[in-house]
């Protein structure tokens, strides 16, 4: 009897072994596609974001009669990328997704600068950085040099701000640099948390 016992064993524990390596397989690729449906729907969400940004900027613009100015066309550029990530990152795979997610945290970074950077022109803590915004050069020696300092097409002053609802005191760079400030925050904070729980 001893003997029947030990054969039966060797021969039913690879069989034991096997199930439990597939079952191991099973749980983790169960894990990974509960992991991979949240930030499928975060790369939808940044989609969203970017292009709900942009319709509202446009819409100002050519409906509304409010003419941006040079800094706020460089705005307009990170959302422009966001758009390229959300819709890039819904047809790849998890680990290349949230790959997509970090990098639309970091242009949610670049939009808060840039919005900074324009707030601070509009309340005069600094010059803005391009020459568009710039008024011409009055002092020059003469009228050709007078007329090359001036920009080809005339512009919107970036220190002038655009204000979405007249009676609220916020500007359209006010209201880019909270977007920018929430979607950074959100972004970095959800890719944290997820990322712990997926180490353990």
């Amino acid at each position: 009897m001893p003997q029947i016992q030990a054969v039966y064993g060797r021969l039913t524990a690879p069989r034991c072994a096997s199930r439990g390596g597939l079952g191991d397989r099973v749980t983790a690729d169960n894990n990974g596609a509960m992991r991979s449906a949240p930030d499928r729907l975060t790369v939808f969400l940044v989609l969203l974001t970017g292009i709900g940004a942009l319709c509202v900027a446009l819409g100002a613009e050519h409906f509304l009669g409010m003419a941006p100015c040079p800094l706020c066309f460089w705005e307009r550029w990170p959302y422009r990328a966001l758009i390229l990530l959300g819709a890039i990152g819904l047809f790849l795979p998890a680990v290349a997704r949230r790959v997509v997610l970090w990098l639309a945290a970091l242009v949610f970074v670049c939009a808060m600068g840039l919005a900074l950077l324009h707030v601070g022109v509009e309340h005069h803590w600094w010059p803005s950085p391009l020459p568009e915004c710039n008024a011409p050069n009055l002092r020059a020696t003469s009228v050709a040099n007078l007329i090359a300092s001036m920009p080809m097409t005339p512009s919107k002053p970036c220190d002038a701000p655009n204000y979405l609802i007249p009676w609220l005191p916020i500007s359209f760079a006010t209201m880019d640099l909270i977007l920018a400030a929430v979607g950074a925050a959100l972004l970095t904070a959800y890719l944290g948390m997820t990322t712990g729980r997926a180490r353990t």
